[in-house]
């Protein structure tokens, strides 16, 4: 793209609320005017801000950020608000390093963060610790914009000193902090705001958002490949315009190839948002909130555009940032940058004897209900099947065996059941299990399991599929940290997609196993969830035994 161009079509003015055919001249990368065209001029397509997505793990894309990029601005989507804690927890600071590298060598505008929570928890086996001193470091560093997520709300509320240092590390040098709370409401919600909390992406009930609002606490609307809470709280948009903003949390390679947060847009627009308050959530608030450097489509701003056939459909024609072209009719024009591979990763083989959980003494199972759409599960209790004096998968009754292995140590394995999974046969693996990271895989019986799992253990981190009784043993090598792929959006969502296939012919109905699956290790969203040390309860913040 040559330092001076002009581009004509409508421009859209969220700040005026007007949409104005009108010539824009860029030079040396800015807005330098925006020239009306005279009256009864025609012009197609409308010029808006570049989208944002306010909360994502990149690395929950499988793709390195290079490459998230080079797929997102195909989108529209120029930049991004990005928490590095799941390459954190695996790394530690080394692994923010990493991102921050990566970012640093393409346009795409990356704002990361300070991951405050690492590890998320200490009933968990993780990679690393972050401290106090290497949160304040990080966020001495111009890159680091923010205070990621702090998902110790517990703590927070209850005083813990070193949550209260991080936060307050941020806001003493002007950055913003990012809440984590599911669920909480009332007077509890308010005291969390009110400790330095600036945002929430964790709502999954309209009554949860309002009350954080009336706190004074912005709400990203969170629609990824897991958690989709669209539906439920796109009402905010218009109720609440410069208060809510849109996001993504976790997007898979496969989902990132078919759009972004211009899908978003869509569904606002569809559910009864008018065009300037979507626009304002996908592009305004963040921009303001993080005070990231992303032009509004304004003289003097970095010429950071993208070109929609309409303010209904948000099909995105071309994409700019900086005055570069960097996508065109759904193409990428961001060239490939070959990624560095870092790792942190103990493997071993996982034996099926090792898996066997005996039933003596075994009348009731505590048993995890996973949920479509949602990353919170119930607590269930159901009469375990046993066959040959141990108790196994109940594939009737939809209660599978749930293992999660340490990637980090050789140890016994942490064994569970849950329900909703659907598989009928086969097992599938996982090295992306939040916040830790370690090996997780559900199954039909041990053999298919510790195959699944042996199979992420061989390849130092990736996703598995294995079915003796199919003859098929498959994975998807993850070697960046156990979490990211080397290769494209294209390359790695077509190898996802066989796995994802995978999982849903041997029965699984979820919309996306494998991004549920690396969910219930998480123990900082309630109810029950399995880490590598045991079952734990995320109401009573503590393990209990997986036996009543």
């Amino acid at each position: 793209m040559p330092p001076l161009f002009s581009v004509r079509s409508n421009v859209v003015n969220l700040a005026a609320r007007t949409v104005t055919p009108a010539e824009v001249r860029v030079v040396d990368g800015k807005i330098a005017a925006i020239q009306p065209l005279p009256d009864g001029e025609a012009v197609e397509g409308y010029l808006v801000p570049g989208f944002i997505d306010a909360h994502v793990h990149v690395e929950s894309s499988m793709l390195v950020p290079t490459e998230f990029a080079r797929a997102a601005v195909v989108h529209g989507t120029v930049g991004s608000v990005s928490d590095p804690h799941e390459i954190g927890n695996v790394l530690g600071v080394a692994g923010v390093e990493y991102m921050l590298a990566q970012g640093d060598q393409t346009p795409f505008k990356f704002c990361f963060g300070a991951p405050s929570c690492v590890p998320a928890t200490t009933f968990e086996t993780a990679g690393a610790t972050v401290t106090v001193a290497e949160v304040e470091a990080l966020l001495d560093d111009p890159r680091i914009g923010y205070l990621s997520e702090m998902m110790n709300f517990p703590g927070v509320l209850h005083g813990d000193p070193e949550c209260l240092a991080k936060i307050k590390a941020s806001l003493d040098r002007g950055k913003p902090v990012d809440g984590h709370a599911p669920g909480l409401r009332g007077e509890q919600a308010a005291k969390y705001v009110a400790a330095g909390m600036t945002t929430d992406h964790e709502c999954f009930t309209i009554d949860e958002a309002r009350d954080k609002l009336a706190a004074g606490c912005k709400i990203s609307i969170r629609d990824g490949s897991a958690a989709r809470n669209f539906d439920a709280l796109a009402p905010l948009i218009a109720e609440h315009p410069g208060m809510v903003m849109l996001c993504s949390d976790d997007k898979h390679p496969d989902e990132l190839e078919v759009g972004h947060i211009n899908l978003l847009l869509r569904r606002a627009v569809a559910a009864g948002a008018d065009a300037f308050h979507a626009l304002r959530a996908a592009c305004q608030t963040p921009v303001e909130h993080y005070s990231l450097p992303i032009g509004l489509m304004r003289v003097g701003d970095p010429a950071d555009f993208v070109e929609i056939d309409s303010l209904t459909a948000f099909n995105v024609r071309r994409t700019w940032i900086d005055g570069v072209l960097v996508a065109e009719n759904g193409k990428t024009m961001l060239p490939r940058i070959e990624p560095a591979v870092a790792n942190n990763f103990v493997a071993r083989e996982v034996r099926a004897e090792e898996l066997a959980l005996p039933a003596e003494g075994v009348s009731q199972l505590r048993v995890i209900e996973a949920i479509e759409g949602q990353l919170i599960t119930n607590s269930l209790n159901t009469k375990p099947k046993v066959h040959a004096g141990h108790v196994v998968s109940d594939v009737a009754n939809d209660v599978l065996k749930l293992v999660v292995v340490n990637r980090y140590a050789d140890a016994a394995p942490a064994i569970a059941f849950i329900k909703n999974f659907g598989l009928q046969r086969g097992a599938i693996a996982s090295s992306v299990a939040h916040d830790s990271h370690n090996v997780i895989a559900v199954g039909v019986d041990d053999t298919d399991i510790s195959t699944a799992m042996s199979l992420v253990m061989e390849n130092q981190g990736g996703l598995s599929a294995a079915s003796h009784k199919d003859g098929v043993a498959e994975a998807l090598p993850l070697p960046v940290a156990g979490l990211m792929a080397t290769g494209t959006c294209q390359e790695v969502g077509a190898a996802y997609g066989k796995l994802d296939k995978l999982a849903k012919a041997w029965g699984s109905p979820l919309r996306a196993p494998y991004m549920t699956l690396s969910f219930m290790a998480l123990l900082v969203i309630p109810s029950l969830k399995l880490s590598d040390k045991g079952l734990f309860d995320g109401d009573r913040f503590e393990f209990v035994s997986l036996t009543r």
